[in-house]
Formats: structure tokens, C-alpha cells, sequence
């Protein structure tokens, strides 16, 4: 596992991104099962493989590449909602790092541009219980964090903030996506889109094994 001041490579983040989908893939689908069409770990798994494929193609890939491969891979591979939103997120980060490498800076500015673009797109606001939820309050820690601060350790403050975004939508009504159609299933459920974020940030410090100490922790 990656500690707050090991050098951070976008290769190794992505990597880890796909373990951690392996190893939860079966309690996103049981979540999404619940509030949505019960394809959410199934796409991100076809997401994350493919931009594996892509990256073991390029042998050793810069940051922004890396990035930019796993972008590709989601926009262009990924069926559903998920795949064209984590790939404008993604591709938002390539294009931030290409231009300030590796940094806090980039990830701040990578991550807000994500999330305009998702909020364009998609039309969701913090509080419609959609992956907004998670990711607004992970832009909001990375802007306020210190320039010089280690990538590991900033990424590893967005994952914390997500959790917390995950957290706070079990307690909301779903106004948009395929959970607005379900009504009250979806309450006390995470929003899996906002769950996908969050292990996106997490696993820049380690592959994740298990949800349920990050979801149900109080």
C-alpha cells in the first residue's frame, strides 16, 4: 500500500483502481441491484480491464498518458452512464496532468474539470444522489489543500471526503438517474456511482478489498 509521501505514478493508480474493482465488483452489482439496473460492477470491470489492456500495450506510460489511456477506455469500451462519465473525469485529469505533471494542483484542477463536465453532461447537482455527491466534496478538499502536498496524500483526502459523500446518500431521495425511478428502495442504499468514485481516490493508496467499512461506517 502506498503511504502519504511515496511518489505516485498514474500507471500504479489505475492498476490498483482495477484490483479494487475485481475484488468489489460482486457488492457493486448487489448494490445496483438495489437501486438501479444492476450493471454498475459489470461496466466498471469492462472499464477497468480495458483500460489494462491499453496500458500493458504502451509498456510504460507517462502520467497523462496512463490517464489518458484508461479515458479512452471508459468513453469508447463502457456501456451505460458510467463509462462516459468516469471517462470525461479521467480525461479531464489526463489533461491537467499532461500540463502541471503529477501534482496536488493538477489533481484539484483534473477533478473540478471532471466534475463540471459530469454536471454539464448528466445535469446532476450535490444532493440528487448521483455520483455529484461524492465527487463535489472530493474537488471541494483538493482545491483547498496546499499546493506542495504529496499526490498520494491529497488523493488519499478526496477518498475520505468521497466515503463521507457516499454516506450522506443513503439519507437522500434520488432525483435523478435510474434511481429516481425506484422511489423508496433507494432509501438507506448508496449511491453506487458515488461508491465507484470513492474507490477511484482510494485506490491510489491501495487496492480496496471489501465496501463496508467505508459505506456503513457511521
Amino acid at each position: 500500500m502506498a503511504t502519504a509521501d511515496e511518489a505516485l505514478s498514474a500507471d500504479a493508480w489505475i492498476r490498483r483502481f482495477a484490483g479494487t474493482v475485481r475484488s468489489t465488483e460482486a457488492q457493486l452489482t448487489a448494490l445496483d441491484q438495489q437501486v438501479g439496473d444492476g450493471d454498475f460492477g459489470t461496466n466498471l470491470s469492462a472499464g477497468t480491464t480495458a483500460a489494462l489492456t491499453r496500458l500493458d500495450a504502451l509498456g510504460a506510460p507517462g502520467d497523462a498518458e496512463a490517464l489518458e489511456a484508461a479515458a479512452t477506455a471508459f468513453l469508447n469500451e463502457v456501456g451505460g452512464t458510467s463509462g462516459p462519465l468516469f471517462g470525461l473525469l479521467l480525461q479531464s485529469l489526463a489533461t491537467s496532468v499532461a500540463a502541471l505533471s503529477l501534482t496536488t494542483p493538477a489533481l484539484a484542477k483534473g477533478v473540478a474539470g471532471g466534475l463540471a463536465s459530469i454536471r454539464r453532461v448528466g445535469g446532476a447537482a450535490p444532493g440528487d444522489k448521483t455520483l455529484v455527491d461524492a465527487l463535489a466534496p472530493a474537488a471541494g478538499v483538493l482545491e483547498a489543500l496546499p499546493d506542495r502536498t504529496p499526490p498520494t496524500a491529497a488523493l488519499n483526502a478526496a477518498a475520505e471526503a468521497a466515503w463521507q459523500g457516499v454516506r450522506d446518500t443513503t439519507r437522500l431521495r434520488a432525483r435523478m438517474g435510474r434511481s429516481s425511478y425506484v422511489g423508496e428502495r433507494a432509501a438507506g442504499v448508496p449511491d453506487p456511482g458515488a461508491v465507484g468514485v470513492a474507490l477511484l481516490f482510494a485506490s491510489a493508496a491501495g487496492v480496496v478489498g471489501d465496501l463496508a467499512p467505508y459505506v456503513h461506517a457511521s
